[in-house]
């Protein structure tokens, strides 16, 4: 089908929520995806951070085809092998204690929030003491509860009135922080450690420290969104890794099925039995499909040397960017290969425009910044690639 017919029943048939680049995708292979008519594109995008292991990666795709031959969904009524090992391995690698399965990033934070509102409520029977504490210019999705956790006031409007409990404090405000921490008000603080959709901003280590240090003092759950950070992503398998943490309850996605939806809770010590039989539950969550492809992405980006090589390719792409001195790029920041150029809101479209007219795939992140996610099996001649693209364009 060519593409403008693909276009206009996209129109007719779809809820125009999305502002689709002008191109169509076809197939992938490794980290070069194909449009219709065959023309090849370095993808610096991996679906929004979820392919972590490309286009066709043949374990992946045997592991998910196998498995559909065999039983694709039991419910959670079931034992089944592959979600008991893929929850096996995530507990080892995030130093957590129990996994519950859900379906994406939004519903995973939605478990956190339930788990931290139960923990409070538990022990502590006191109404007033279960608030969630979010930082400004962050994003934890786009259920009614994470909308609001979402500290973005423009996320917010048309969609009141949302769920009650939540609140905001300034990155690096260590004096509201503390206020706020020891008010006695608050069951949890959920934290993205690198905040992707406001800009690709790495928190300040010794902000990161003193919440931390506040939460345990105060017995407030210290919660980690890694739905964009986690699994590879950042250099270490979780950010919170990067940072020394342990939090309380850690929420994952994207990557973690390598392209298939899956989303997990993490819980730690503090709350690893909070949640007992019929508190919580999901149809798809953790079903067999998905599990077996995220057993392959653990195997395989869970290996030490492959996370030393994620660091290792974030630092080169950073370096090299950074070394083309232009006048456009305000600056270049991020981790891992998690990385966001600031080119300013003026130019941020154009500038992805006239990339993708390069043969290379780019993402935007808050109002003036080209965000790159790549796949992380990601080569360096193809970042030397994607590098000689962005000369052209910066010039």
């Amino acid at each position: 089908m060519d593409f403008e017919t693909l276009k206009a029943i996209e129109q007719d048939n779809l809820m125009q929520t999305y502002g689709r680049f002008d191109l169509a995708l076809d197939h992938g292979d490794g980290c070069i995806l194909y449009d219709l008519e065959g023309k090849p594109y370095l993808d610096l995008t991996s679906g929004i951070g979820v392919n972590a292991l490309g286009h066709n990666y043949e374990p992946l795709v045997k592991a998910v085809s196998d498995q559909a031959g065999k039983m694709m969904q039991a419910s959670n009524l079931f034992y089944t092998e592959p979600m008991i090992h893929a929850a096996a391995k995530l507990n080892q690698l995030a130093g957590t204690r129990r996994v519950f399965y859900a379906n994406s990033g939004a519903e995973a934070n939605e478990g956190m929030i339930k788990i931290a509102r139960k923990y409070s409520w538990d022990k502590y029977q006191d109404p007033e003491r279960l608030n969630i504490l979010t930082l400004r210019n962050s994003f934890h999705g786009r259920t009614i509860a994470t909308l609001e956790a979402t500290g973005q006031d423009h996320f917010h409007a048309n969609f009141f009135p949302f769920t009650n409990g939540f609140d905001y404090v300034e990155v690096g405000d260590l004096e509201d922080l503390s206020e706020k921490l020891c008010s006695g008000k608050y069951a949890g603080i959920m934290m993205e450690l690198v905040q992707g959709e406001s800009g690709v901003r790495p928190l300040d280590p010794a902000f990161v420290s003193k919440a931390a240090e506040l939460c345990e003092a105060n017995d407030v759950l210290l919660m980690i969104d890694e739905v964009q950070t986690g699994v590879g992503r950042t250099g270490a398998f979780f950010c919170y890794q990067n940072y020394g943490l342990h939090p309380d309850l850690v929420s994952c996605a994207k990557g973690l099925g390598g392209g298939v939806p899956i989303g997990a809770v993490l819980a730690g010590e503090k709350t690893q039995d909070v949640l007992k039989a019929g508190d919580h539950g999901t149809t798809f969550g953790g079903n067999p499909l998905a599990a077996s492809a995220a057993n392959v992405v653990l195997d395989t980006i869970g290996q030490p040397e492959f996370l030393d090589d994620v660091a290792q390719k974030g630092q080169y792409l950073m370096e090299a960017i950074k070394a083309l001195d232009s006048d456009h790029v305000k600056d270049v920041r991020g981790m891992g290969l998690m990385i966001g150029i600031e080119v300013g809101p003026d130019a941020v479209l154009d500038d992805l425009a006239k990339l993708r007219e390069k043969g290379v795939l780019a993402l935007k992140a808050g109002k003036g910044t080209i965000r790159l996610l790549p796949p992380l099996t990601l080569s360096y001649e193809q970042m030397d690639q994607a590098v000689a693209a962005m000369k052209e364009v910066f010039a």
